[in-house]
């Protein structure tokens, strides 16, 4: 148990990057309906063209929402052997750029931290950039906290 702990903080400071990820208008609009949030910059292609935008993006908290399966496509060897994970919050989260329906995201993530919070309990903090291909700037950063229990 002590060598993947070990493994985990040698990991510290190390960046990964997920796979991509097409955020097209079927998954904004499931995701608009999931949440009851309709707002035509997101749903309505012909209204949304006619903004700063130029067409429809994908809602802030879409974004949001999909850190956990581009996290899971983050291959690590090292990952701990957790019985469970859970989300523990987010201290910053910054929405820097829309992502256009069609767009491509892919996460960037850096083991900021980890702590043992209790015997088999730890806590890990990961700071976080979703990337869009082709544009300078990312949709979002964010530092992500989680816990996971050995």
């Amino acid at each position: 148990m002590s060598d993947v702990l070990d493994r985990l903080r040698a990991g510290i400071g190390t960046s990964r990057v997920s796979d991509w990820l097409e955020v097209d208008q079927p998954l904004i609009d499931r995701f608009a309906d999931a949440t009851l949030d309709h707002q035509f910059i997101h749903v309505d292609p012909v209204r949304a063209a006619e903004t700063p935008f130029g067409g429809t993006v994908a809602h802030g908290l879409l974004t949001l929402s999909m850190l956990p399966h581009l996290m899971s496509s983050i291959a690590q060897a090292d990952r701990p052997p957790a019985r469970m994970g859970v989300n523990y919050g987010f201290d910053r989260v910054r929405f820097v750029h829309p992502v256009r329906s069609g767009s491509r995201i892919r996460a960037s993530a850096t083991l900021a931290a980890l702590e043992e919070i209790t015997p088999g309990q730890f806590q890990q903090t990961h700071d976080i950039a979703v990337e869009i291909e082709g544009e300078n700037k990312p949709a979002l950063v964010a530092t992500w906290i989680t816990r996971f229990f050995l």
